[in-house]
């Protein structure tokens, strides 16, 4: 492949040691030895919980001779405030010699702050991305961490990323450093089976929208050269991160809808297990952009919206399902930048839908038939938000410059308000 001069040409590539199959969480015990772990302090949330997943797992530890201690309050999508009472239980029952997270996203995210800020000083918005925190990169490694999903969706056993929401500046960011990649992924389609319809759909929009973002991310070399310390995590499009990207939509069109509509399937629980490894295996290198930068104020300005299929009552847009609403739009502005990906993606998605006239519309209704099918929100204005809310979201979209950096097509401030205004109703 040509280079122009002083372009980048090293990719990177990360990944957890992954364990993958029906079963695969009656062994984790057995795994945790292999680091001389003795204390062991397993993160989950109360809806987890109730499951006896949890239990079970730190009591087949306990069987190995370790000594298991369980946080189960994690609050569904993360706050600055809830990981920080994590973080001071974590602190004050330690010390711990391991961390086992078993939940979706928001678990084992709790988990990786509990673990960054057991193994190293200051407090959580030193390190949270900048403009929103610091910015701060870890002094020192973290200690091992096993990721247990029961939901298929977030990628966050593979990823080098924690999503929080930021209350005081009703903003969703995250903290990135590939000292967050959980050390083994631990992937058991059984554990998924207990989850409802409502979250199968949300977190299975995550999942497409990792894949998708990460295949139609900028290219890696099409970036200024970097020095070694100049790298993260997310590189831009890549081989490696384009196998597992495609392969992720290729598991979904097969999958996705008979997972949401018959979740008692458990070959289509266990394809949407694998799409969401290997989704998570690709974004979680390549990165992502628009659809992503987007979510994060969707989620993080939501006043008046409670999804069917989630625990509480407060007010919120689950990040998957804030991830979609905008995505349709978000793909039909990225169009010009790589005609060819957008297409292959739909086909991908939806072998058998017949391709418009126009190739800018094709992969946007393959995305809202499929959200339609799902029952998936009719776009922003079914979550609550209006007109007078673009320019808000627009500026919190803007803080998100390390996603919006992948993004094939630069967005300008008027870019973004159109594919935010196009949002607020889907069909």
């Amino acid at each position: 492949m040509a280079q122009a001069p002083g372009t980048e040409t090293v990719f990177t590539y990360g990944a957890p040691l992954l364990k993958f199959g029906p079963g695969a969480s009656e062994e984790i015990g057995h795994d945790l030895l292999a680091y001389d772990v003795r204390r062991v302090l397993l993160v989950t949330d109360p809806g987890v919980a109730a499951t006896g997943h949890p239990e079970r797992i730190a009591e087949q530890i306990r069987r190995e001779g370790v000594e298991v201690e369980v946080f189960d309050r994690a609050h569904v999508e993360p706050t600055d405030r809830s990981l920080a009472e994590a973080v001071e239980f974590a602190r004050a029952g330690g010390p711990w010699d391991a961390f086992v997270a078993v939940g979706g996203g928001s678990a084992i995210d709790t988990a990786k702050a509990v673990d960054l800020l057991c193994s190293n000083e200051g407090e959580l918005l030193d390190y949270v991305n900048a403009p929103v925190g610091g910015g701060r990169a870890p002094a020192r490694p973290l200690l091992p961490l096993v990721a247990v999903p029961t939901t298929t969706g977030t990628g966050s056993e593979s990823t080098t990323v924690c999503v929080l929401d930021v209350l005081d500046q009703h903003v969703k960011s995250g903290i990135s450093h590939p000292r967050l990649r959980p050390t083994m992924a631990v992937v058991d389609p059984r554990l998924t089976v207990t989850q409802p319809a409502e979250v199968t759909s949300a977190a299975g929009m995550d999942i497409l929208c990792h894949a998708l973002e990460s295949w139609t991310a900028r290219p890696y070399d099409s970036y200024d050269k970097k020095a070694p310390e100049q790298r993260v995590p997310y590189c831009g499009a890549n081989p490696i991160g384009d196998m597992w990207s495609e392969r992720a939509m290729g598991l979904l069109a097969t999958s996705f809808r008979t997972a949401v509509h018959h979740g008692d399937d458990e070959q289509a629980r266990e394809q949407m297990s694998l799409a969401a490894t290997f989704a998570g295996m690709g974004f979680g290198n390549a990165g992502v952009h628009i659809p992503h930068a987007n979510a994060y104020p969707i989620a993080g300005r939501v006043s008046g919206f409670h999804p069917a299929g989630y625990p509480g009552e407060e007010p919120m847009v689950p990040h998957g399902m804030a991830v979609s609403l905008t995505a349709p739009e978000a793909f039909r502005f990225t169009f010009e930048a790589s005609p060819e990906r957008h297409v292959r993606a739909a086909q991908l998605l939806a072998p058998d839908a017949e391709r418009p006239s126009d190739d800018r519309d094709f992969l946007p209704q393959v995305l809202l038939d499929l959200m339609h099918d799902i029952a998936i929100p009719n776009g922003l204005g079914a979550v609550g938000y209006g007109e007078g809310d673009v320019d808000a979201l627009v500026e919190g979209t803007l803080k998100q410059q390390r996603l919006l950096a992948t993004a094939p097509r630069e967005a300008t401030p008027e870019d973004l308000a159109g594919i935010l205004h196009r949002s607020l109703e889907l069909w």
